[in-house]
């Protein structure tokens, strides 16, 4: 269950359909509408964490996975290895 500005007590994966319990987030922005410091956060499982991040890269969105709970404070404008 999620409160008022509370992380949810088990998080799960974005990817649509996936209801695995989430370990990693996915970091991204749209450059052409975002600023290097606007960072969007997806959470990924160990199955889909390679997919969200191809899926995101794919289209030239500036990319980066941490752990769960680590986030970042601002994106390159190009995407990273972070693998």
């Amino acid at each position: 269950m999620m409160g008022w500005g509370g992380a949810p007590a088990n998080p799960k994966c974005s990817r649509a359909g996936c209801t695995a319990d989430a370990k990693w987030h996915v970091n991204w922005r749209n450059p052409r509408i975002h600023d290097a410091d606007r960072v969007k956060i997806w959470l990924a499982c160990d199955e889909h964490r390679d997919y969200l991040y191809d899926y995101l890269a794919g289209r030239s969105f500036p990319v980066t996975i941490t752990p769960l709970g680590i986030s970042v404070e601002s994106l390159p404008l190009e995407s990273e290895d972070a693998q």
